[in-house]
C-alpha cells in the first residue's frame, strides 16, 4: 500500500518532468531525447530501489532519496512556473505585423524551444538550491530550542526544572553513531534535569544499528533517560530494542510512570506505546499508565504521537511530550499534518493539557529539511 501511494504520484510526477525536461527542450529522434528519457526512468528506478532496499543496500539511499526530494521541488517549482510559461508561449505565436520583417529572425518552433530551456534551467537552478539549503539544514547539528511551560500543581521548589526532549533520531542507512554522539554531546552541554526520547530512534534492527546507537549510554542527566516506543520501532523489532535501550541506561517506559523526586516535591512521568504497536499486540494505554497515582501531584507524559494528547486530555495530563510530525520536514507538507495531527510543532494547548511537539533531530527519507530545521527542545517547568 505504501509502495503504491508513494509509486504511482511518483510515476506521474516523472512523466510531468519528462514532459517539460525532455520533450520539450528537445527535437524529435535526437539522441538528447533519449538520454534524457533515459536518465529519467533509471532516476525512477533509482528512487523506489532506495525506499524499498535503502535498509539492505545502503549505497541506493543516497542516490536514491536525494533525487525524490529533487524529483518533487522539480515538480513543484515547474507547476508554479507554468502559468508564465503559457503566458509567453502565446506571445510567441501571435502573428507577425504585415509587411515587417524581423532580421535573423528564429523559426517559432526553435524559439519555443528556447523557452522551454529557458523555464527549465530555471526550474532546475531553484530546485536545486532548495534542496541544497535543505540538505545543509537536515545534516547539520540540531537547534536547541528552550521551551518554558507552567504547570498547575507544580510545587514552587520544582521551578526551573529542564527535561531535554528529543525525537526521531532515525538512526538508518543515511545517518550513523556520529548523529547520535553529537545528540548526546549537545545533550550533556544542556545539564538537563531528565532526558526523553520521545520514539522513531531507529531505522533498523539491533544487529544493524546497535553500534550507532550505543553513545546514548553516555547521556547525562540529574534523574536519568527515558524512552517510549515511536511507529518506526514497530517496523525495526521492538522487542530488541528495547532489551538494548535497557542495556545502554536510556528506561523504557511501557504504559507506566514512575516518580521524579527533587527533595520533598515531584511529578510523575510516565510513557506510552505508540499508537501503531495496535497492530503488535502492544497498543497504548493511558488508563493503565495513570492507574492509581496520586492526582495531587502533576503528570508529565511521553507519547510519541500529538493525536495521543486527545486520550491524554480526558486523564487529567498536565503535559504531553511528543514528536512524530518533523514538523512537515518539507515545505509544504506541514500543511499536511493537521490532517493526521492536532499539532504540527511547537507548544499548543488541548483542553487543560499542554502539548509540545518537537520538530525532531533527524530526518526519514530525504535527507532533507526545508522551513524545518532539527531541534532538541529544552522543557522548562514552572508553577
Amino acid at each position: 500500500m505504501f509502495l503504491l501511494l508513494l509509486g504511482v504520484p511518483a510515476a506521474l510526477a516523472h512523466y510531468y518532468l519528462w514532459r517539460r525536461l525532455v520533450r520539450d527542450t528537445t527535437l524529435r529522434g535526437g539522441r538528447g531525447r533519449l538520454s534524457g528519457t533515459v536518465a529519467l526512468v533509471v532516476a525512477f528506478v533509482l528512487m523506489m530501489a532506495a525506499v524499498v532496499f535503502s535498509r539492505s543496500l545502503q549505497v541506493l539511499a543516497w542516490p536514491g532519496y536525494l533525487w525524490l526530494a529533487l524529483m518533487f521541488y522539480l515538480t513543484l517549482v515547474l507547476g508554479v512556473l507554468e502559468i508564465p510559461r503559457l503566458l509567453v508561449n502565446r506571445r510567441v505565436k501571435e502573428p507577425a505585423v504585415a509587411g515587417v520583417r524581423e532580421p535573423d529572425a528564429v523559426p517559432l518552433p526553435s524559439r519555443r524551444v528556447f523557452i522551454a530551456r529557458t523555464f527549465a534551467v530555471a526550474g532546475g537552478i531553484t530546485a536545486g538550491g532548495i534542496v541544497g539549503y535543505g540538505a545543509t539544514k537536515a545534516l547539520g547539528a540540531p537547534e536547541i530550542t528552550s521551551v518554558p511551560v507552567p504547570i498547575r500543581r507544580l510545587d514552587p521548589s520544582l521551578n526551573g526544572f529542564r527535561i531535554a526532549v528529543v525525537s526521531d533520531i532515525h538512526l538508518g542507512p543515511l545517518r550513523g553513531r556520529g548523529h547520535t554522539e553529537r545528540i548526546v554531546r549537545m545533550i550533556n552541554e544542556q545539564q538537563p534535569d531528565l532526558v526523553a526520547i520521545v520514539g522513531d530512534l531507529v531505522d533498523g534492527t539491533v544487529d544493524l544499528l546497535g553500534e550507532d546507537a550505543a553513545p546514548l549510554k553516555d547521556l547525562v542527566s540529574k534523574h536519568g533517560s527515558f524512552f517510549v516506543t515511536g511507529n518506526h520501532e514497530y517496523y525495526s523489532g521492538f522487542q530488541p530494542w528495547l532489551t538494548e535501550l535497557e542495556r545502554l541506561g536510556v528506561n523504557p517506559l511501557r504504559n507506566e510512570r514512575v516518580a521524579i523526586q527533587r527533595g520533598g516535591a515531584g511529578f510523575d512521568l510516565a510513557g506510552v506505546n505508540d499508537v501503531t504497536g495496535k497492530q503488535f499486540q502492544d497498543a497504548p494505554d493511558i488508563a493503565r499508565a495513570l492507574d492509581g497515582r496520586d492526582t495531587a501531584n502533576p503528570v508529565v507524559l511521553l507519547a510519541h504521537q500529538p493525536v495521543q494528547v486527545e486520550e491524554a486530555a480526558k486523564h487529567g495530563v498536565d503535559l504531553q511530550l511528543s514528536g512524530h510530525t518533523h514538523g512537515g520536514q518539507m515545505f509544504p507538507f506541514h500543511l499536511a499534518v493537521p490532517l493526521q495531527q492536532p499539532v504540527t510543532a511547537g507548544l499548543e494547548k488541548i483542553d487543560d493539557t499542554w502539548v509540545y511537539v518537537t520538530r525532531g533531530a533527524g530526518f526519514w527519507g530525504p535527507p532533507v529539511r526545508v522551513g524545518a530545521p532539527p531541534e532538541i527542545s529544552m522543557i522548562q517547568l514552572s508553577a
